[in-house]
Parts: C-alpha cells; sequence; structure tokens
C-alpha cells in the first residue's frame, strides 16, 4: 500500500498469523532466510527481523508506531515549576529555561520541548526590549 499526500494511507503492519509463519518456516522448518523470504513475498530484512524479535521479546506483535512523546514537562507539577521559573526570570531564553529546570528539578529538558510546555501554558518566551541598557562606545584618545 502506497502513502500518498491526497489520501491518509499508511503501510500497515503484517498480521501477527503471517508473522508468526514465517518465523516458523524459518525455526522450525529450517528453510533459509532467503527462501523463507521468496515463500513469502517478503524482504529478507523482515524474516531477520521478525527472527531476532521472536528470540529477544518471545513474540512477533507490532510494535506501536512513532516515537514515544516522554517528557519531563508533561505533569502538573512540572508545569508550575515552569510558570514559576518564567514568573523568576522573565528575561530568559529557552536554552537558559532548560539549564533552570535541570538545576531545580534534576530532569534536563531540550529547548524544544520547553517552547513546547510555554506555548501549552500560554506563556510568552519573548524578552523584554531595552532589558539591558546598550553600552556607549568609549572615545580612544591618540
Amino acid at each position: 500500500m502506497k502513502v500518498s499526500d491526497s489520501d491518509s494511507e499508511v503501510m500497515k503492519a503484517y498480521s501477527v498469523d503471517l508473522r508468526e509463519k514465517i518465523v516458523k518456516a524459518h525455526l522450525v522448518e529450517k528453510d533459509s532466510i532467503r527462501q523463507v523470504a521468496a515463500r513469502f513475498l517478503v524482504s529478507k530484512s523482515l524474516v531477520q527481523k521478525l527472527v531476532k524479535q521472536h528470540k529477544t521479546e518471545g513474540h512477533v506483535e507490532p510494535k506501536p508506531r512513532g516515537k514515544p512523546q516522554l517528557s519531563y514537562l508533561r505533569n502538573e507539577r512540572a508545569t508550575e515549576q515552569v510558570r514559576v521559573l518564567v514568573a523568576e526570570h522573565q528575561d530568559a531564553t529557552l536554552a537558559e529555561l532548560c539549564e533552570l529546570f535541570a538545576e531545580l528539578t534534576g530532569n534536563w529538558v531540550s529547548t524544544t520541548a520547553m517552547c513546547r510546555c510555554l506555548q501549552r501554558l500560554g506563556l510568552s518566551r519573548k524578552k523584554k526590549i531595552g532589558a539591558v541598557a546598550k553600552r556607549q562606545p568609549q572615545e580612544c584618545k591618540n
């Protein structure tokens, strides 16, 4: 199945039944990986992956898709800590907020995660204009 821009079609995982048959053909029937791949019309790498998964995890069920979205900023306590940090350090950059959060909690977060947290909380991360006075260049005497 192809992925297209207009449709929301995505390749689906092979059924558990087919996965079990592939592993059985290699481990029990002692067919080579190439023979199993040709027999079931799948790639050699899929056969290798399924055999390895069966040996290490004890099953061949498809793994969840996508990267897990784990963040130390998702719980209520952390979001309250971020609110306090932003209130105390209004001119802090994202990187500085990440460092302050790490010092406070012991958990490091990326600037992207911090930015998303601030957006969820409706907090601005922009610095105040004129917060630091600009230095005037000094004249040199010759």
